[in-house]
């Protein structure tokens, strides 16, 4: 990775709007109170990291699932998948990924194969990192075949702040593992959906990295994780 791409990550296209509007407001708020020019500088340049798109290393072995998002595992328990996406109403483990402000927001999906279906569903804005939120919130949830006949799910959660989901992939369209899928706007979760049977190789409180992460193993013996706390 080049030194420039480590402090100043290429940006994604989204984000030049919002960054030229605090950038306009910077120079109008220097024209008016210095001291609140220089704060909205600070704002221009969170939102510039925020919107930030750097460059990912996926592990590309057979039958891996990695991270959909950057953040912190915030939950890990049984959970059944949402209406509208075509798998039977049991319970499946779930994987939440929560996103603060300071995460990167690029969602990449976590596993290759075919989109084969994508539901909106409007809703409140609660802190996302509250259960009930994968329940109430406005959400967006896509269903991703593999080459076996199993599906995972992954669904985008707005957060408190989070105002707009952005989805990039339709149902029909191939994916690649890591490859770019969506994003969500100021805070927000993701969560991912196993098939039964497939254990996570993470553990709550872990970081993630976007397509980079290794969540859990679609192949080999699957066994609980062991973690220790230092």
């Amino acid at each position: 990775m080049k030194l420039r791409d480590s402090v100043l990550p290429p940006m994604n296209p989204e984000g030049r709007r919002f960054v030229l509007a605090f950038a306009a407001a910077a120079v109008v708020g220097f024209l008016i109170c210095p001291p609140l020019g220089w704060i909205l500088t600070g704002l221009t340049v969170w939102c510039y990291y925020f919107f930030r798109d750097p460059v990912r290393v996926t592990p590309m072995a057979e039958g891996l699932v990695v991270s959909p998002a950057d953040g912190v595992v915030s939950m890990i328990a049984p959970a059944v998948p949402p209406e509208g996406l075509g798998l039977p109403a049991e319970p499946l483990t779930r994987i939440s990924v929560f996103m603060s402000v300071f995460n990167c927001h690029v969602n990449r999906a976590p596993v290759e194969g075919t989109v084969g279906a994508v539901v909106y569903r409007p809703g409140k804005f609660l802190n996302a990192s509250l259960d009930k939120a994968s329940e109430d919130n406005e959400r967006n949830a896509l269903r991703i075949d593999l080459g076996d006949g199993r599906s995972i799910a992954v669904v985008q959660i707005a957060g408190l702040v989070a105002r707009r989901i952005l989805c990039w992939v339709q149902p029909g369209q191939m994916t690649r593992r890591g490859e770019r899928f969506g994003l969500i706007r100021f805070g927000s979760r993701l969560d991912v959906y196993l098939p039964q049977g497939v254990v996570p190789v993470v553990a709550v409180g872990q970081t993630m990295v976007a397509g980079q992460t290794v969540l859990a193993r679609l192949t080999g013996p699957q066994e609980p994780l062991d973690v220790r706390r230092d």
